[in-house]
């Protein structure tokens, strides 16, 4: 229930509010919440990676500009709506994409510009540390990162100071403290689920390496202290809050949550923190994340093994594509309606088109189209880079409907994978898969579909929508609750009577993802072969 006006003023006039942003692909988010978990306010910067010597990079002045941008619209929205300012925040937590490579040296300089966990350079580095690890080291990981610097005989390894997410390294600037959420660091090193922090054993082998053991620090002394939800990571420091809040409207947050990735904050938003339960995170990457009851028998390379933000093990199929080519399919579709005169909302235009996916025209397969929807390279499907493709036989049912299903259901297959790997190898049991992020905000569609893809009931809560940022406004709000068990609050005061709303896998749309993942599969050749002879940059 949302909070009257003069409950919602009180509660921003005390301070007795948390706000979570999150750092997305496209998209930067901000929440501010009250004691209730009702959203006070919002705000939303958009950007986009670029690449910088062939590696996909954002700078570091665009993420506080927009970080500046987000924080500026919260304060603008209460001083409207609530007629109060915004000058104390009782609590707030960062989120960010994990993985990727921050390196700085002694004096806090950027050493090479951010490598992203879209990177997929590092392969050498996957390949090696997962053999001596027995632990598969994903591509993206920070740790690989690390590693093929070293491999490569890059300059600035011997000046490293500090490597850290971009979660971490937000929340460093802002507080002074080099501390990461447990869930975050789980996707830069390989985390002891007894001890809740980085494995002791794994540390020493990596700094055991020959090319290792002469560099002047350890694994240790560079990475972050994880810490587990509910432990305070720190204030909002003098010189902190003028950078958050230029306008120096904002002046005070006590405490702050351990900085945490866009993994940990979906597990929250979703209420799939206890074992065997998950969730699929949708953006511009996708994720399907189930915890588990136990370690997995074997080394997958297509299964990741992260952490909850209270550093239980969960194991992870994720996908680098996701919508960045299916956004610019609907864009294509919205220059065609303006051209035509035609005024269309961008919620309508989306709806209008992911619904022809599962109207009468479409058929269960998508008529024979196939869609891949790599723009970055994809280490579930054995590429290094991504070329979007989409092809289909001379005599395939082309129409709108089957277009529509065909992206969609090639924006699934990729981490159907991984999927496959722990519930048909693995015999991971799963009680319960939501999914959330911005897709599922068209009603039914993606719902049903991934149902179809994973052949399992799909739910979405209302709180779908509202992604990682709202999650880390929850986290933030959970240091006042930290004596409860995370997964009991999140069942006792955050998510009792949610409401949310269940697709059973329909046997049509199963039998016909099958046929469509086959051919997908079959089909990879076609995709390496555009890597191959269609240049990477225009």
């Amino acid at each position: 229930m949302a909070a009257s006006q003069d409950a919602a003023a009180e509660a921003i006039r005390s301070g007795n509010t948390s706000l979570g942003v999150e750092f997305g692909s496209t998209r930067i988010k901000a929440v501010l919440i009250d004691g209730d978990r009702n959203t006070l306010a919002t705000g939303e910067y958009g950007w986009q990676s670029h690449l910088e010597d062939g590696l996909w990079s954002y700078t570091l002045e665009e993420v506080w500009k927009g970080l500046q941008h987000v924080v500026g619209e919260v304060i603008a929205r209460v001083e409207r709506d609530y007629g109060a300012r915004l000058e104390k925040i009782g609590r707030m937590g960062f989120s960010a994409m994990m993985h990727g490579y921050l390196a700085f040296d002694a004096a806090g300089e950027l050493l090479v510009p951010f490598r992203t966990w879209q990177n997929t350079n590092t392969h050498a580095a996957h390949e090696a540390l997962s053999e001596l690890f027995r632990f598969n080291i994903p591509e993206r990981w920070s740790i690989a990162h690390l590693y093929q610097c070293i491999l490569d005989g890059e300059e600035h390894v011997g000046r490293i100071d500090y490597v850290t997410t971009l979660a971490g390294y937000v929340h460093w600037k802002l507080t002074g403290r080099r501390v990461l959420g447990v869930g975050d660091a789980s996707g830069m090193f390989p985390i002891d689920p007894a001890t809740r922090t980085y494995d002791a054993d794994l540390m020493a082998r990596f700094d055991a390496i020959d090319a290792v053991a002469g560099l002047p620090w350890t694994l240790e002394q560079v990475l972050p202290e994880p810490l587990v939800a509910g432990t305070p990571a720190g204030s909002l420091t003098a010189d902190g809050a003028k950078l958050l809040d230029p306008t120096g409207t904002l002046k005070e947050c006590p405490v702050l949550a351990p900085p945490e990735g866009d993994a940990g904050t979906g597990m929250v938003a979703t209420n799939s923190v206890r074992p065997r339960t998950g969730n699929v995170s949708a953006g511009t990457s996708i994720f399907a994340t189930v915890v588990l009851e136990h370690r997995l028998k074997d080394l997958h390379p297509e299964v990741d093994v992260v952490a909850t933000p209270m550093g239980d093990p969960a194991g992870m199929s994720h996908a680098n594509n996701f919508t960045g080519v299916l956004n610019a399919w609907v864009d294509l579709f919205r220059q065609f309606t303006a051209a035509a005169g035609i005024e269309i909302g961008t919620g309508d235009l989306y709806g209008t088109l992911f619904r022809a996916a599962i109207c009468a025209d479409a058929d269960p397969d998508a008529g024979g189209l196939t869609a891949y929807p790599f723009r970055t390279g994809e280490f579930l499907a054995g590429l290094t880079e991504g070329r979007p493709l989409f092809v289909h036989s001379p005599e395939a049912h082309t129409g709108l409907a089957n277009f529509m299903r065909a992206q969609l259901f090639g924006a699934f297959c990729p981490v159907t994978i991984g999927m496959k790997v722990m519930t048909e190898q693995e015999d991971v049991q799963i009680d319960s898969l939501i999914g959330h992020g911005g897709i599922f905000g068209t009603p039914v569609v993606a719902q049903k579909l991934l149902a179809a893809a994973f052949d399992t009931p799909i739910r979405v809560m209302a709180t779908a929508a509202e992604g990682g940022a709202w999650g880390m406004a929850v986290l933030a709000d959970y240091l006042e609750h930290a004596a409860t068990p995370l997964a009991d609050y999140l069942d006792e005061l955050v998510f009792a009577g949610a409401e949310d709303t269940t697709e059973e896998p329909d046997p049509q749309d199963v039998a016909g993802f099958r046929d469509y993942f086959a051919r997908f599969m079959d089909g990879l050749p076609v995709e390496q072969a555009a890597v191959e002879h269609v240049a990477l940059e225009y």
